[in-house]
């Protein structure tokens, strides 16, 4: 088994598991009467070329950003890292957020591309990152596309999700990870 191999089926098998929690958890997006006719999310095909290594440059001091939200609030998150990274051929940056109060090392990586609202939901597609340690200016973190995911909101009104800002607007078509049928 090549590692790509092993790769699409540790994706395949992560969105069987998601597809069997929006089927059957109690905390399911999904509004319990219309899970009986729920055959699972749509994805893209997996794509290795949607996995690609990012530079970080970390914000020691975060610039504060107010982000709107699918029920008309605004969160506030910290813009604590700057990904660089190749993809199409092209230089691109997304950055990367947190909650104040949020102490863990997970990245919040929301973001639009030009499949959004076409093939993907108009509000914009998630993704978290979780490096295994501190990140550090220069340190190298893979951004994987094909886990991006459409946000709660995308299924259900009784929940509330942030938008994308427009710096993390990428003007590429990503056809990795959920989309819309």
């Amino acid at each position: 088994m090549t590692t790509d191999d092993a790769w699409a089926d540790r994706l395949e098998a992560n969105r069987e598991e998601k597809d069997r929690f929006f089927d059957e958890h109690p905390q399911s997006p999904i509004p319990p009467e219309e899970r009986a006719d729920f055959d699972g999310l749509s994805y893209f095909d997996p794509d290795p070329d949607y996995r690609v290594e990012a530079t970080v440059a970390v914000h020691e001091t975060p610039d504060s950003v107010d982000m709107e939200t699918s029920d008309g609030r605004t969160v506030r998150y910290l813009h604590v890292a700057t990904l660089s990274f190749d993809l199409d051929g092209e230089a691109r940056e997304l950055h990367g957020f947190r909650q104040a109060s949020d102490e863990s090392r997970t990245l919040f990586v929301p973001f639009r591309d030009k499949t959004t609202g076409q093939q993907t939901y108009d509000g914009g597609r998630y993704m978290e990152l979780e490096p295994d340690r501190d990140l550090e200016d220069g340190d190298e973190i893979t951004i994987d596309f094909n886990l991006a995911y459409s946000p709660f909101c995308a299924y259900s009104d009784t929940f509330s999700c942030p938008y994308p800002p427009e710096s993390n607007w990428l003007e590429t078509a990503v056809t990795a990870g959920e989309r819309i049928e």
